[in-house]
């Protein structure tokens, strides 16, 4: 997988997240085809282990990354864009 591309839809589930690279990026989790949560940080696994205990995203069904050294930038035009089609609202898990 190279940077910029994201990877496919993954089980939300520890075999799964113990694959993911350690290196900056952003990700996404979604239950029944509803984003619950988008996420950037300089180590995505670090970060996905974290956020899998939260209440909220616990709930997550699926997830998926890129890699991305400009993490931040993304997540924000990602946010911005989810917005955009969601009446101004945030996914589930981000308000």
């Amino acid at each position: 997988m190279s940077e910029n591309e994201w990877s496919e839809w993954f089980d939300f589930n520890q075999e799964l997240i113990s694959r993911i690279p350690q290196v900056p990026g952003v990700y996404m989790m979604h239950k029944n085809m509803k984003i619950l949560f988008i996420g950037g940080s300089e180590n995505m696994k670090k970060s996905i282990e974290v956020d899998k205990s939260k209440e909220c995203i616990s709930k997550a069904s699926r997830f998926r990354y890129k890699k991305d050294i400009d993490y931040e930038k993304s997540k924000n035009e990602l946010i911005i864009d989810y917005k955009k089609r969601h009446e101004g609202k945030y996914p589930e898990c981000m308000k």
